[in-house]
């Protein structure tokens, strides 16, 4: 069974972290020299190549392996650190999460706001679609996912949080140029043809939203037509539907007090677009994980509607 040091699988992680052996080396305090060494010696005890020297520098499939040991291993050695009342003294442990963008701009930040300063813990964010989160709880590169996929990722636990509620709307001026006849007329063959703003190439909830309401003579709506703005960024993807420049969905926490005064029109009340979400973390022992996932459980349940 092949022994790997602490100070490699450290070395390893700040490495793919930082993306250069030079920026690993600047914040380990050591020469560039050593971090190759430690990497070297680290890669001889696996027995493959861990480590793509590109720039930056990326993880193996063998360094996924890897990367998740010495991510574990410092989140188990942190905490041992805080039980010994080290924690203040010692170094933070950088807890990597990836969430989607719409939880993040809604409640997430509340979520890591409740957990103890005493804790002695920062957050390494990543964005990424709901869709397509789990991508990274498999290769290591985080330790919790805020995911719309129920079936656990190997070596996680998976829990509900709740459904994500969205409202398909658009601004006044625009629902009267594009939909002259609302609510008459409105089906999914016409929200096909009008102008949509998609978050990102990744976003399918308008073209899923449009699928799931029959076109023309109740037939389905098999390709799509009108065009797409992209729009990367919650707040500014609701302000560009607020400006005219499409129709979305928006979550309902958001969009409620915009369709109460009038700047926003729903076009379709009685069909809300839910959008399950799952929390999903290592199965590892861990104060930090569990302390996060009680705030994360606490504040999503105020925000998401119940599964």
């Amino acid at each position: 069974m092949p022994q790997f040091p602490s100070e490699q699988l450290l070395t390893f992680a700040t490495v793919l972290a930082e993306g250069t052996l030079d920026s690993a080396a600047r914040l380990l305090h050591i020469t560039p020299s050593a971090v190759s060494q430690r990497l070297k010696a680290l890669e001889q005890s696996a027995g493959r190549v861990l480590l793509q020297r590109s720039n930056p520098a990326k993880a193996t499939e063998a360094g996924e392996v890897v990367l998740r040991l010495a991510r574990q291993v410092a989140q188990l050695e942190a905490d041992a650190g805080r039980e010994l009342g080290l924690g203040a003294d010692g170094a933070q442990l950088a807890v990597p999460i990836v969430v989607n963008a719409d939880s993040l701009a809604v409640w997430f930040l509340q979520a890591l706001a409740g957990v103890p300063k005493d804790l002695n813990v920062t957050f390494d964010l990543h964005r990424d679609d709901e869709q397509h989160s789990t991508s990274l709880l498999r290769s290591g590169t985080v330790m919790a996912a805020v995911t719309a996929t129920p079936e656990p990722v190997q070596g996680c636990r998976v829990e509900s949080l709740g459904v994500m509620r969205y409202r398909a709307v658009a601004a006044p001026g625009y629902v009267d140029r594009w939909f002259p006849d609302f609510p008459q007329g409105l089906d999914g063959e016409a929200l096909n043809a009008a102008p949509t703003v998609d978050f990102d190439r990744k976003d399918t909830y308008q073209w899923a939203f449009v699928q799931s309401w029959p076109g023309e003579a109740g037939k389905p709506v098999t390709e799509r037509r009108g065009p797409r703005h992209y729009v990367p960024a919650s707040h500014d993807f609701g302000d560009a539907i607020r400006l005219g420049l499409g129709w979305g969905l928006i979550p309902e926490v958001q969009c409620g007090p915009d369709i109460a005064d009038g700047s926003l029109i729903e076009l379709a009340p009685d069909r809300p677009f839910d959008v399950p979400l799952y929390w999903q973390r290592w199965k590892t022992a861990s104060r930090v994980l569990d302390v996060l996932s009680d705030t994360v459980r606490e504040v999503s349940a105020r925000y998401l509607t119940a599964a």
